[in-house]
């Protein structure tokens, strides 16, 4: 079962459009379309989180890696 052919997109306009009317469509549309954008926002903003907690381990990593190394160092001396 593959993807609609034109005849069906039609169809289920058509559908559409005798069950909400064309008054109550264009707030459907909007109301659909700030979704998708307040989702895309959750994403980019979940993405961006991910990498600085990533950024910060890896300082936090190479920090721990620094304070042993020169720990070493002060006890060969």
């Amino acid at each position: 079962m593959g993807m609609p052919g034109g005849m069906e997109w039609v169809l289920i306009a058509l559908v559409v459009l005798l069950l909400f009317g064309g008054k109550k469509i264009p707030e459907l549309a909007k109301g659909l379309g700030s979704g998708i954008k307040n989702f895309k926002k959750a994403v980019k903003d979940d993405e961006e989180e991910v990498a600085s907690t990533d950024k910060n381990e890896e300082i936090e990593k190479k920090d721990q890696e620094a304070k042993v190394e020169s720990k070493d160092e002060t006890k060969t001396v």
